[in-house]
């Protein structure tokens, strides 16, 4: 019975260490906030904190430990939302820190003119002392507004609202003389310069009931910037004034757009009434 124990013992004290690994990797909505479910939906334009631990590491006779972990976040095409995060974990461990597990925290934004779906983190941990390394891939979701792609300058989801503030479009487009006419909408197909720099005009005519010119503005807004993710779609809007006396009837807006990189032009024709 004793050789038995004997032989336990010894087998407790030889077994191989854990291999590196990165472990209980969690997103939060905040640093060290509660740690979020697989199918949160980080909404456009917000950070997602992440953090995750590692173990495994090797430990030197002087005891120290040395680290390097990097960390790239993209999209389903493999285009990164920022740039690469490296960083150092270099530690002297102390009697009591036996079980310690160093601890990585790191934010990336989610896209906030980007297309909703799943992102993915990439983490790549190296144990510069065993000369081993490891990885892990942390999905995260985003939601936002479906705006299809485009080959060319295009538009889409244009739709007209009752007021500014509205976030549903009208089921019917009609107003009353006197009313504001507001729409949005959302432009797609335009070609990147470097530094996913865009340039973008667009203008608007406004069409009576007999087709006549009522109103002119070649240039109602203009988007000249440049991001490190490319803007995958450009939002849009507009407003009009109508006069008191305005005449019953269908009319028309033509909204003509310019990409100044890409040397395109698209025009597309959007009806409303006046009751």
């Amino acid at each position: 019975m004793i050789g038995v124990l004997w032989a336990a013992l010894l087998a407790a004290t030889t077994a191989p260490a854990p291999p590196l690994a990165i472990i209980k990797a969690a997103l939060h909505q905040y640093e060290d906030g509660p740690a979020l479910s697989p199918d949160y939906a980080f909404a456009p334009g917000e950070m997602v904190f992440f953090d995750f631990q590692v173990q495994g590491y090797k430990v030197s006779p002087e005891q120290r430990l040395e680290l390097e972990c990097r960390i790239e976040a993209v999209d389903a095409e493999g285009t990164l939302l920022a740039e690469p995060f490296r960083q150092e974990i270099k530690a002297e461990l102390l009697p009591e820190d036996k079980d310690w597990l160093p601890k990585v925290r790191h934010s990336v934004p989610a896209p906030p003119l980007g297309d909703p779906g799943v992102f993915r983190i990439h983490v790549l941990v190296r144990d510069l002392l065993a000369e081993v390394e490891t990885r892990l891939e942390i999905p995260f979701r985003t939601s936002g507004r479906q705006v299809a792609p485009s080959d060319t300058l295009a538009v889409r989801n244009f739709r007209f609202l009752r007021s500014e503030e509205d976030r549903y479009p009208l089921p019917v487009a009609a107003y009353r003389p006197g009313d504001a006419v507001w729409a949005r909408f959302e432009i797609r197909g335009y070609k990147y310069a470097e530094k996913n720099q865009v340039h973008v005009e667009y203008g608007l005519e406004v069409l009576g009931p007999g087709g006549q010119s009522l109103y002119q503005e070649p240039q109602a807004a203009v988007e000249q910037s440049s991001s490190f993710y490319p803007k995958r779609y450009l939002p849009g809007s507009l407003s009009l004034n109508l006069q008191a006396n305005a005449r019953a009837g269908e009319y028309t807006i033509v909204l003509r757009l310019r990409d100044l990189i890409g040397g395109q032009e698209s025009e597309s024709r959007h009806g409303f009434k006046i009751e």
